[in-house]
């Protein structure tokens, strides 16, 4: 399965499942498994570098089993083989995602109206606050 450039996955690293779906399809969905479980061991598989493959384990965490398995269930379709296609595409876009390292966060200083603005807001509410306050007795 082609990803991008030269990144692939071998077919016999994905195995797939096909469970019974909720959701439409009649009294079909009661007799016909087209619900598609695609599974993919990304911790053990030779077919990613090593940056891309910590990437995903980051990217795809909700869908990690604590083995390091990418689980992808597929339901949308009535059909055993739109459900496949669409597993097996998902799966490329979550791998495309990892593909691209983020970009580097470059630090900024907030702008002096910026810090006027929060301390004008700061005083305004200080101010609030003093007049709530009882009275001093001067004795």
């Amino acid at each position: 399965m082609e990803i991008e450039g030269e990144i692939w996955i071998d077919e016999r690293e994905l195995q797939q499942e096909f469970v019974r779906s909720a959701g439409p399809g009649g009294q079909n969905v009661n007799k016909v498994a087209t619900a598609v479980q695609l599974r993919w061991d990304v911790s053990r598989s030779p077919s990613l570098p090593e940056p891309v493959r910590e990437r995903l384990l980051r990217l795809a965490a909700a869908h990690l089993t604590d083995q390091g398995v990418l689980v992808i269930n597929a339901r949308r379709f009535r059909s055993q083989e739109r459900n496949r296609e669409d597993a097996r595409e998902r799966l490329a876009d979550l791998v495309r995602r990892a593909l691209r390292p983020p970009k580097p966060r470059h630090a900024t200083k907030p702008t002096a109206a910026s810090r006027l603005r929060r301390l004008e807001g700061k005083r305004r509410r200080s101010d609030t606050k003093r007049r709530r306050r009882a009275p001093i007795d001067q004795d």
